[in-house]
């Protein structure tokens, strides 16, 4: 998997669709979750993806400090169904982590994680802060990373 790190801005038309594409197969289909994914938010990240054979099979968006929390976050983690015994999750993950320390010269992480992945976010160093809340009917944790 090649991982590419872009602002909105650099995105090409087909990246953007396969990126919005990957997030509705996972998070509307698969999930059986009815949400508004195109949330505004997509113009203030930076977007993180992994390519293979020319298919975007893995995705994050990051932001700076103050725009989505306080601290800086990576959110719409997402693997295609496929690729996810190969760990690309924790590959787009740690690739994640380190662009959020270079750009925005931060180690503290704020994400909101679905409660079902909170090992393999543990695995991350990422720890559960407060209670459990539903977000689009689905449990959710805050989790931090220092």
């Amino acid at each position: 998997m090649k991982v590419f790190i872009k602002t909105f801005s650099e995105l090409t038309t087909e990246e953007l669709y396969q990126i919005l594409r990957l997030r509705s197969e996972v998070f509307v289909v698969e999930q059986n979750c009815v949400y508004q994914d195109i949330d505004q938010k997509d113009q203030k990240a930076i977007h993180i993806f992994g390519v293979s054979k020319k298919t975007i099979i893995a995705y994050t968006r990051c932001f700076q400090p103050g725009t989505y929390f306080k601290e800086a976050s990576i959110g719409r983690v997402v693997v295609k169904k496929n690729q996810r015994k190969l760990k690309r999750g924790n590959q787009i993950m740690l690739n994640s982590i380190r662009t959020i320390e270079t750009l925005y010269h931060t180690k503290l992480i704020r994400i909101s994680a679905q409660c079902y992945l909170k090992n393999f976010y543990n695995k991350l160093d990422f720890f559960s802060v407060g209670n459990e809340y539903l977000e689009d009917g689905i449990p959710h944790i805050n989790m931090i990373r220092k």
